[in-house]
């Protein structure tokens, strides 16, 4: 009579360690394996039938490659988020072998929290946004060393500009010069890292644009919802939909909001209940886009030219959300404000609430997008 087993994988870049529970026996260590595709289907193979197992690993910088051969294969697969892996407080041995078989022990006891696992053309949607966030960070580190070392030299515009305007890069170049040698060089290395980084942010941007086009109807329709939101253009809409994937997946804003991260942290117990700051789990990349949009409710309800032209095509119901987020969130801010609470404080709780009415336009925009999938 065949069984179900329950298979724990802990997976490095070259090797992977096996382990199986049975659904009534024990568990026992298989031993490791090669990381390549004709070692997992051996492995499957050997522990077979394929539809019989049920196979989970950690998430980890190995990605999702694992997860798309194993159910290629015809396995039931699940990645599981690690800081949410059950451990024993007095435990201070680990290994390959033991990490293994407590995943299998855990994955029979159904005590592992799954992680959303995109397919490929989501994933790789969300490696292009992510290398955009990484391009602005390495623009913001290139910009702060050359404007630290003009600051050192005492070296400043006559006139007052705007900093890293095209005005204030002619200045750099015809104004800004010095006589030792090694310090000219220096200049020249910093004022071309700008230069790279300015001209790679624009060739990520344009390729995200070519991305969102490329994409299926449904992925960009909530795009082009989400910007009906103050504070939302195409980049923080896409980094939006890249790394939570389908916003219906939550039943509620709530569960969004856990997986954010933006949840205050509780320690109670007994009468006494006692919270603290956000929990921070979860998306960091998506979390620190909200925070960023949230800054926008701080000033009064406006329509500018560019959110009516965001707007012009999508459905009345989507811009009344949008228009309700405005007055809602301000009216938030400043109540908060009143109150006496700190900008960080007041931002955080404006970002929680804007990703409610994020989740309510997303659900929207997927359920009418629904029928004409299926027709197609």
């Amino acid at each position: 009579m065949s069984t179900i087993r329950f298979v724990g994988l802990d997976v490095h870049a070259d090797t992977i360690t096996v382990a199986v529970a049975e659904v009534n026996g024990e568990v026992r260590s298989i031993g490791s394996i090669p990381n390549r595709l004709e070692s997992v289907r051996k492995l499957v193979v050997k522990l077979g039938p394929a539809k019989q197992l049920r196979a989970c690993y950690e998430a980890g910088p190995n990605g999702y490659v694992l997860y798309w051969q194993l159910t290629a294969l015809g396995v039931d697969c699940q990645v599981i988020a690690p800081a949410l892996v059950p451990t024993k407080a007095g435990d201070r041995v680990k290994t390959d072998r033991r990490d293994a078989e407590k995943l299998a022990r855990c994955h029979r006891a159904g005590d592992l929290t799954a992680v959303w696992v995109p397919d490929e053309a989501h994933e790789a949607l969300r490696d292009l946004v992510r290398a955009r966030e990484a391009a602005k960070k390495d623009q913001l580190r290139a910009r702060h060393r050359l404007a630290k070392l003009l600051l050192r030299h005492g070296r400043r515009p006559a006139t007052k500009m705007t900093a890293w305007t095209l005005k204030h890069m002619q200045w750099i170049a015809s104004e800004v010069h010095f006589d030792q040698p090694a310090l000219e060089a220096t200049l020249l290395d910093y004022v071309h890292e700008v230069e790279h980084a300015a001209a790679r942010i624009e060739r990520l941007e344009k390729s995200i644009d070519e991305a969102v086009a490329a994409a299926p109807d449904e992925i960009r329709g909530v795009i082009e919802a989400l910007q009906a939101l103050r504070g939302v253009a195409k980049v923080t809409a896409v980094t939006i939909v890249s790394e939570v994937g389908t916003l219906s997946r939550f039943p509620n804003p709530r569960q969004l909001m856990g997986y954010c991260g933006l949840v205050p942290s509780e320690f109670s117990s007994g009468k006494r209940i006692q919270r603290g700051c956000i929990t921070k789990t979860g998306n960091a990349h998506l979390r620190r886009v909200l925070i960023e949009s949230a800054w926008c409710y701080q000033y009064r309800p406006w329509m500018s030219a560019y959110l009516r032209k965001r707007q012009q095509h999508l459905p009345g119901d989507i811009q009344e959300i949008a228009w309700k987020a405005q007055h809602r969130l301000h009216a938030r801010y400043k109540t908060l404000t009143a109150a006496g609470k700190n900008k960080g404080q007041i931002i955080t709780a404006i970002g929680r609430e804007l990703l409610g009415f994020i989740w309510a336009i997303g659900v929207k925009t997927e359920v009418r997008r629904q029928p004409q999938t299926a027709a197609a």
